[in-house]
């Protein structure tokens, strides 16, 4: 899903534009500049609707020059579509010509939204292959993986598009549950070597007695029980990419062979004299500090330094919460293929929650929580109640105790969407998703209540009663 920022102090307009595009894209608002600019540096938006008067209004902004725009400099791809007084329609004309891609007049029109949108449905489909695909290095099929809006990862997919074509050792670095193993895959199917074997060993799964004979295998009668020849996981890997997943857990003798063949790409078979030559690409991952590992005698000193050739962490989801919408989309989209039950979207109030929450179990704990989430949810969205208790902070939490780059307005925006969600979500629940009831609870019209279960993507028939079947 892309991003989009309305930058309009005209309520109706941006209550209009959300409403037809929230279906397809992630629609905020700003009603003056500062918000729209600080919300835009901390996490930058695919395209920007604005008024035409508040966009100039920037102090380094030049009239119309939108590829020199302040905001170009959070994103460079940034798209602009101007909203407009009917009465400046040259003044748009001129943006148009100038850079923009579009642009609205105001007061906005349902019709005009979507003529809009089928001029710019490129732009807006292809932003992040302007982002990253410019040299087409990444393959299509990983293009929703890739998508990042966090600096840390970003940093992470530009060092592996830097390593991947290479031959060279990688060390991937990173608690449990950070997605090392996907990252593995990422390397190796942008490499020179894609269209060989990827084996996978997770070390810390194999016992002892048997790592060496799963890794390099046996001859027939090395030990007890080898009745006959096993080929080990660096032949079946041969031409292709080995990654030894807990490479720390790794025994004494099994560190000396994976050095030889660090060093001279040579091994042999348990129980066999003839040299084996290893053309293996060689991945390594590890949640413990081998460093450590090392000055305890754990771990060799040479074979550490053979695997920190080029090591890449990978940040906890903590450190990249504002992937969080990404990573729910893909897990989503990957549960309807699995499932079939359509489901179409995720509360905004689960995400809020999710930004608030530790994840000690990173990425593979939301993935597990989403589809015990999904199995639950009888509606067509997922609603927090189908989520563990202790994924969903309370509403009492601090809303930007820690975060003070955000601005007074963003923070106070914030804090009243946050209170409308609760509020709306007790009143419907309450009213068992009956509008003019919950409406007369809030003291406001039904037109006003659903404008707002709009504005914050809530459906009023996943408060009703759920029917037998």
């Amino acid at each position: 899903m892309k991003d989009i920022l309305v930058l309009t102090d005209q309520a109706d307009d941006f209550t209009l534009i959300a409403r037809v595009l929230e279906k397809s894209f992630a629609v905020s608002h700003a009603a003056d500049l500062a918000t729209a600019r600080a919300m835009h540096t901390r996490s930058p938006f695919d395209m920007i609707m604005a008024d035409i008067f508040l966009l100039e209004k920037h102090p380094e902004a030049s009239t119309f020059q939108f590829s020199n725009h302040p905001f170009v400099a959070a994103n460079p791809f940034v798209q602009f579509v101007v909203l407009c007084d009917k009465k400046n329609m040259t003044t748009a004309l001129k943006a148009v010509k100038e850079g923009a891609a579009g642009y609205l007049p105001s007061p906005v029109r349902k019709q005009d939204i979507q003529l809009l949108l089928q001029s710019v449905p490129r732009t807006l489909s292809r932003d992040f292959e302007l982002d990253y695909l410019r040299d087409h290095f990444w393959k299509t099929e990983w293009l929703d993986v890739i998508q990042s809006r966090n600096t840390y990862m970003k940093k992470v997919y530009e060092n592996i598009k830097s390593v991947s074509p290479t031959i060279a050792t990688v060390l991937l670095l990173g608690d449990t549950g950070t997605g090392k193993g996907m990252t593995a895959r990422l390397i190796h199917w942008h490499s020179q070597r894609f269209d060989k074997p990827f084996i996978e060993v997770h070390c810390g799964a194999i016992p002892d007695t048997l790592i060496e004979s799963e890794l390099f295998g046996h001859e027939k009668g090395a030990f007890t029980g080898a009745d006959r020849r096993k080929p080990g996981k660096f032949e079946m890997a041969m031409g292709g990419t080995i990654f030894l997943d807990e490479i720390g857990t790794i025994t004494p003798a099994a560190q000396v062979k994976l050095l030889q063949v660090l060093q001279d790409g040579i091994y042999s078979r348990i129980g066999g004299d003839t040299p084996l030559t290893s053309d293996v690409r060689i991945i390594a991952a590890t949640n413990a500090d081998i460093g450590e590992l090392v000055k305890t005698g754990q771990f060799r000193k040479d074979l550490y330094y053979r695997l920190h050739v080029f090591p890449i962490e990978i940040p906890p989801l903590t450190k990249r919460s504002e992937d969080l919408p990404y990573l729910t989309d893909i897990f989503l989209k990957n549960l309807n293929i699995k499932y079939g039950k359509k489901i179409d979207g995720i509360h905004p109030m689960v995400l809020e929650r999710f930004r608030r929450y530790d994840w000690p179990g990173n990425i593979r704990e939301l993935e597990n929580i989403m589809e015990r989430a999904y199995i639950l949810e009888q509606s067509p969205t997922l609603m927090p109640q189908s989520f563990p208790l202790d994924t969903m902070p309370d509403d009492d939490t601090p809303v930007c105790s820690d975060d003070t780059d955000m601005s007074l307005a963003r923070a106070r925006q914030r804090a009243i969407d946050l209170f409308e969600q609760s509020y709306l979500t007790t009143v419907l629940e309450q009213t068992q998703g009956r509008i003019d009831q919950a409406a007369h609870k809030a003291g406001i019209t039904p037109r006003q209540l659903n404008r707002l279960l709009q504005r914050h993507g809530m459906n009023k028939n996943n408060f009703k009663p759920k029917k037998d079947t």
